[in-house]
């Protein structure tokens, strides 16, 4: 038979749980211990098992009570997020939102897409900090960001991801190079050529990417010829926690850069 649980009954269950006696529960949420004594009998009576021992100590649950107290936090736990989701939508979305992302990803168009995301909900406050993959990961996990941005070959087992934007490598080279004119270029071409290589993800190599890249390229001191290799196109995911514990402001930002990176496609 299913049994139906108010959140007043789970609240007071709860509480004699933590407190280990009726009266103190009863203080705690203030009311009479009479009251509470009878929801505790009605809910034992509806289970039709002990839910708590009644000892010179105090009162401590039974396996049933164990049970029911684990899921009564957690769906009390998904009530107070509710209710302050709701009162973050009535009063316009505000909070903060912690993002950790791969150089990468901050070198190319997610500083833009957070921009234009304040510019939309000015209540919400973000900041991003640079981090490798492994560490956004644990990061998220560990409940010390909100959201990340990263490459999809890192191991994202436990979180909830969405595709962001993709990432083409290119070599760079003067545009009277050989090889410039081409439209295309295996990375096994260019083993034996003078060439540069700096640490994937690095200060340097954020800086050549933003700088030198962008800069000349535009400049029309440099050819981009794209790589052919598989791993040469990148694709990026947006990460939150799987337990569903992001708040809304995360939720609007994820669905915020979903979007944008959508727009940029249809427009590629």
């Amino acid at each position: 038979m299913a049994h139906d649980f108010d959140i007043t009954t789970l609240r007071l269950f709860v509480a004699v749980c933590e407190e280990g006696t009726i009266a103190s529960a009863a203080a705690r949420e203030a009311l009479v211990a009479s009251a509470v004594s009878k929801r505790i009998a009605a809910v034992e009576a509806q289970v039709g098992t002990p839910l708590l021992v009644r000892g010179r100590r105090g009162i401590t649950p039974t396996a049933a009570g164990q049970a029911l107290l684990r899921q009564a936090r957690q769906m009390l736990g998904v009530m107070a997020r509710l209710h302050a989701e709701l009162s973050e939508f009535a009063s316009g979305a505000q909070g903060s939102v912690r993002v950790v992302a791969s150089p990468s990803v901050l070198a190319e168009d997610l500083a833009d897409d957070v921009g234009r995301f304040l510019a939309l909900h000015p209540g919400v406050q973000v900041s991003m900090d640079e981090r490798f993959s492994a560490d956004i990961v644990r990061a998220l996990h560990e409940g010390a960001a909100d959201l990340g941005v990263l490459w999809d070959t890192a191991d994202v087992q436990g979180l909830h991801t969405q595709p962001y934007r993709l990432d083409h490598l290119c070599l760079a080279m003067p545009r009277g190079h050989r090889w410039a004119r081409r439209r295309s270029l295996a990375f096994a071409e260019v083993l034996d050529e003078l060439r540069v290589n700096v640490a994937a993800g690095g200060l340097m190599d954020l800086l050549l990417q933003r700088e030198a890249v962008r800069g000349h390229a535009v400049a029309s001191k440099l050819a981009l010829v794209p790589l052919t290799d598989p791993w040469a196109l990148r694709r990026f995911v947006v990460c939150t926690r799987g337990d569903g514990s992001a708040t809304a402001a995360t939720r609007l930002l994820v669905e915020h850069l979903v979007r944008q990176a959508e727009a940029g496609e249809s427009l590629a």
